[in-house]
């Protein structure tokens, strides 16, 4: 019996902020945290730099072209066969328009009233607090 070495999975996620403090969050449309809301964000693919999949997963799942910026944290989630190390970036829209695509079934822009009342995938709550980058609206 040969066991499996758990598999790490490189994620990305734009951290984005509209000019009077509200925090783009996507609510996830496909497992893991379907229905759940979260910054958007995914898998890092081969061969893309962070900044290019923060660009491209930010583009599919809200419409919105951003400059990415510094590293804001760093995140470790387990799953079924091992974990996702989630690298999150600060963003700027760049243009666009808002709308749901790819994996999130919906996407808004949130205030600290509104995120008090959503369900938020596990730990991003605690670690927005923790990087000071919860919404200033």
């Amino acid at each position: 019996m040969t066991e499996r070495s758990p598999v790490s999975v490189r994620c990305v996620g734009g951290i984005v902020f509209d000019p009077i403090g509200r925090l783009l969050l996507v609510r996830r449309a496909n497992a893991p945290g379907e229905g759940l809301w979260s910054i958007p964000g995914g898998r890092v693919e081969p061969g893309e730099t962070d900044s290019e999949a923060v660009k491209r997963e930010l583009r599919e799942e809200t419409g919105l072209s951003v400059t990415v910026g510094r590293l804001v944290g760093s995140v470790t989630r387990p799953f079924r066969d091992g974990v996702f190390l989630i690298f999150d970036y600060e963003c700027q829209v760049r243009s666009g328009v808002l709308r749901p695509g790819d994996d999130a079934s919906d996407v808004r822009w949130v205030d600290s009233a509104m995120l008090a009342t959503l369900e938020l995938t596990e730990g991003l709550h605690e670690a927005l607090k923790g990087w000071n980058c919860l919404p200033k609206a």
